[in-house]
C-alpha cells in the first residue's frame, strides 16, 4: 500500500513483508521527461500536480531504503521547472529580436520610382516613347480592320518611315511536309520599298533581263563573285538551266533568304515577267517553326485605304495557299504593327469576312 508521510512531498510506499530492501538492486535513475524506473523489479511514474510535468528520481543516492518507504525530493520538479521558464523567456528574447530585425528590413526598402515600378518586366525595358504610344490601344482588345490600321498610323512615331507589318498564328506544324507554308503574294499598292533584282541566266535571256529593269545581270560571273560576298542586292532570280551552277551558293545564300526557289517564284523561265511583279511589290513568306506568318504589307505613311487593299491581299493569299495536312481550325489569331510599336490584336471574324473594294 501507498500513503504519504509529508503534505510538501511526494511519497511511494511499498510492503516490506513483500519485498525487503536488500532484495533490490540499485541502478543508476536518469531524468526522463515522462517515465522513470526504480529497478527491475518496481517501477512506476508520477506526474508533478503543480507544473504537469513528469519529475524522476535523481539518482539512487537520493532514494531512501527503509523498512516502509522510499521518498522522492521535489527539488527536481523545481529545477526542471526553473530551466523551461529560461528557456521560454530565451524564446521570446529571440522572437522580438528577429520581429524587429525584419521590420527593420522591410523599413529599409526603398519605394520603387520610374520604370522599376512597373507591373511587367518587360516593359521596364521599353523605351519612353513605347509605353507612351502604348497607353493608345487597350491590352487584349480585339479591334475591327479600319479601327486597327488607324492606330498603327498614330503608332508610328519614330524619325524614320516604319513598315506595316501583319502576323498571323495558324494552326499548322511545318515539321511536318504537308502542312509546310511557302508563297508569294503581289500587294497592289506596292512594298514602299527600292527592291534590286539580280539576275543569274545565259545565252539571250542576259539582254531579256537588262531591258525589263534588272539591276544585276549575269552568269557564272556573278556567281563568283557572289561566292567573293559581293551581297548588294534584295532577290535573286535564276533561270533553270543555272540551277546546277547556283547549288553551289547553298550555304550563302540559304540562311539569308536569297537562294532561288519555285515556290518563291524567283527560280522561272519567264524572267521578265518576275522582274515586273518583285519590283511592283511581290512579297516571298513562309511559316515559321511554330506556325506564325510574319508579311510587311507597306509603309506607315500609306493611306489607311491602301494599307487595308494590301492587307486583304496578304489574308486572301495565305487562306488560298492552306497546306493540305492543316486540319480543324486553321486561323489562331491575327496581328498587325508598325516596325517599332506594339501590336493590335485584330477580330478575327472581321477579317476573314472582309472583301477587297472594288477599286482594288
Amino acid at each position: 500500500m501507498a500513503t504519504p508521510t509529508a503534505s510538501s512531498s511526494l511519497m511511494l510506499t511499498y510492503a516490506a513483508s513483500t519485498v525487503h530492501p536488500q532484495d533490490l538492486t540499485p541502478s543508476l535513475l536518469s531524468f526522463k521527461p515522462k517515465s522513470f524506473s526504480l529497478c527491475p523489479l518496481v517501477s512506476y511514474s508520477c506526474r508533478d500536480r503543480i507544473s504537469g510535468n513528469w519529475v524522476g528520481f535523481h539518482s539512487h543516492q537520493e532514494a531512501k531504503f527503509g523498512t516502509s518507504s522510499v521518498v522522492a525530493a521535489p527539488a527536481v520538479a523545481t529545477e526542471a521547472e526553473v530551466d523551461e521558464d529560461e528557456d521560454e523567456d530565451e524564446e521570446e528574447v529571440k522572437g522580438e529580436g528577429g520581429g524587429q530585425a525584419a521590420t527593420a528590413t522591410v523599413a529599409s526598402r526603398k519605394p520603387k520610382k520610374g520604370k522599376a515600378a512597373l507591373p511587367l518586366k518587360r516593359d521596364r525595358t521599353r523605351s519612353k516613347r513605347f509605353l507612351e504610344i502604348q497607353k493608345l490601344r487597350e491590352n487584349k482588345q480585339e479591334y475591327d480592320l479600319k479601327t486597327a490600321i488607324s492606330l498603327l498610323k498614330q503608332m508610328a512615331k519614330t524619325k524614320f518611315v516604319e513598315t506595316a507589318e501583319a502576323h498571323f498564328r495558324l494552326n499548322i506544324d511545318p515539321k511536318y511536309n504537308d502542312q509546310q507554308l511557302r508563297a508569294t503574294v503581289n500587294l497592289p499598292k506596292g512594298t514602299g520599298q527600292t527592291v534590286k533584282v539580280a539576275v543569274l541566266t545565259q545565252g539571250e535571256q542576259l539582254e531579256e533581263a537588262k531591258n525589263a529593269g534588272a539591276d544585276l545581270v549575269g552568269g557564272v560571273d556573278l556567281i563568283e563573285q557572289i561566292k567573293g560576298g559581293f551581297m548588294e542586292f534584295d532577290k535573286l532570280i535564276a533561270s533553270p538551266d543555272m540551277m546546277p551552277k547556283v547549288a553551289s551558293l547553298g550555304k550563302i545564300l540559304g540562311p539569308r533568304g536569297l537562294m532561288p526557289n519555285p515556290k518563291a517564284g524567283t527560280v522561272t523561265a519567264n524572267i521578265p515577267q518576275a522582274i515586273e511583279e518583285f519590283k511592283k511589290g511581290k512579297v516571298e513568306y513562309r511559316a515559321d517553326k511554330t506556325g506564325i506568318v510574319h508579311i510587311p504589307f507597306g509603309k506607315a505613311n500609306f493611306s489607311e485605304e491602301d494599307l487595308l487593299i494590301n492587307f486583304l491581299a496578304a489574308v486572301n493569299s495565305v487562306e488560298t495557299n492552306k497546306p493540305k495536312g492543316a486540319k480543324g481550325v486553321y486561323w489562331k489569331s491575327v496581328h498587325i504593327c508598325s516596325s517599332m510599336g506594339p501590336s493590335i490584336r485584330l477580330n478575327l471574324k472581321d477579317v476573314l469576312e472582309s472583301d477587297l473594294p472594288s477599286n482594288a
